[in-house]
């Protein structure tokens, strides 16, 4: 369609750090490798000590047969002398089953040596198949992957939503209306969730140290809001969280470092508590939420007749940077969601719901589109876009999902001004 597509596919954080199996392995060969040393000392001993005990047992039994002979000659002085021979070589005879025994014990100990020489062509040839694809050539590989990566997405202007795909079902918890969320201002390794159940009537907030601890349900910290919220559409950004206060127009920033609110301020003329909410209802008037231009608050008013209004908001004094009214019933109104300034709206929450309207801040203008997605669970209560993801984080009737998205590019080029 006369696009260039490119795509990333990039490994998770920490995906090639060091196996434990592989030092595990490492020990266990030299243990082999020591293990095999002992056996062919042991070996050449045990050789050695073998030709020995042989001749003595061939030695023995020619006695023995010499004794026999000389019995039979029936000289009687001859005979006194061998007797008393005959009586020493009695003393010795149980020493025969313990060179049997000894012959027995050799045979077993060259058997083991074979086996340690095998297991350790064995285990050398995996270590060289590890040596191949170290970890640690490894790790600098992907840390070089991702400076390019991050070189690229510096080069990426923002884009135009052009596909949602999956959705991926992360987790089934929950009520059938919620929010949850990663910051997309955090650092790479940060990777908190926080999860906020329901859409009335809760104000604690449970905190995840990774998506994995999230899926196990090992919590890391409880916050305990000064306020209960209302609806679904919140956010957290750079560290704090925003949201809407129950019965209220008031948009709250609380800090979850210091596990306070920083501010609060009302938004002007907006509606609340199920006037202008989404579709399916769940005082969802307020939608706030974080693009790569910033924090926005998507709601509506009676001065524009109960269409969407979108505002830009100042992260730290909420103060309202910029103000676009579009056309657009706010009750009509499945989800939306921004991308790179640009508001997205769904014309459902149930099955068959699709992106069907964008409204530029930029340009704006709005334009009608027809960007399909998978309702999987039929009821969708929560649809925020994470800019650091590059994916839509949902809530879909109690199934926690992640909707990936192809966004329309253009690259800036070194010979670019």
């Amino acid at each position: 369609e006369g696009r260039c597509i490119c795509t990333v596919v990039a490994p998770e954080q920490n995906l090639c750090s060091r196996d434990a199996k592989e030092g595990q392995l490492r020990q266990l060969l030299e243990k082999v490798q020591n293990m095999s040393q002992s056996i062919e000392v042991l070996n050449l001993r045990t050789q050695r000590d073998f030709q020995y005990i042989m001749r003595m047992e061939g030695q023995f039994k020619g006695l023995r047969s010499k004794f026999r002979q000389v019995e039979a000659d029936g000289k009687t002085q001859v005979n006194r002398n061998f007797q008393e021979l005959k009586g020493k070589m009695e003393t010795l005879q149980p020493l025969i089953p313990v060179l049997e025994q000894y012959k027995t014990d050799a045979q077993l100990i060259v058997q083991f040596k074979q086996e340690i020489r095998n297991l350790s062509m064995v285990l050398t040839a995996i270590q060289e198949e590890i040596g191949a694809y170290d970890s640690e050539e490894l790790q600098q590989r992907v840390l070089s992957l991702e400076s390019r990566l991050r070189n690229c997405r510096s080069r990426l202007t923002c884009g135009k939503l052009m596909k949602i795909a999956g959705p991926e079902t992360v987790k089934t918890s929950g009520t059938r209306f919620g929010a949850w969320m990663t910051d997309p201002q955090a650092s790479p390794t940060n990777n908190r969730v926080w999860y906020m159940d329901s859409y009335t009537n809760n104000k604690i907030v449970k905190e995840y140290k990774s998506i994995a601890d999230f899926v196990s349900g090992v919590e890391s910290r409880t916050y305990n809001l000064p306020f209960k919220w209302a609806g679904t559409n919140h956010v957290v950004h750079n560290g704090s969280l925003y949201y809407n206060k129950v019965q209220s127009n008031i948009v709250v920033s609380y800090r979850f470092e210091t596990g306070r609110v920083v501010t609060q301020r009302a938004l002007e003329n907006a509606g609340f508590h199920n006037v202008y909410p989404y579709t399916w209802g769940g005082f969802s008037d307020i939608d706030l939420m974080a693009d790569e231009l910033g924090l926005w608050a998507v709601y509506a008013t009676n001065q524009n007749a109960g269409n969407i209004v979108i505002s830009q908001l100042n992260p730290e004094t909420l103060q309202i940077l910029g103000t676009w009214n579009t056309e657009y019933s706010k009750r009509n109104a499945g989800e939306s969601f921004m991308i790179c300034g640009t508001l997205y709206i769904t014309n459902s929450h149930l099955t068959g719901a699709k992106v069907y309207y964008s409204y530029s801040t930029k340009t704006s203008s709005y334009e009608y589109t027809d960007i399909p997605f998978h309702n999987q669970y039929f009821h969708m209560s929560m649809l925020g876009y994470n800019a650091r993801d590059r994916a839509l984080y949902g809530w879909n009737n109690g199934h926690q999902v992640l909707f990936n998205i192809t966004l329309f590019h253009i690259i800036k080029t070194e010979d670019d001004s």
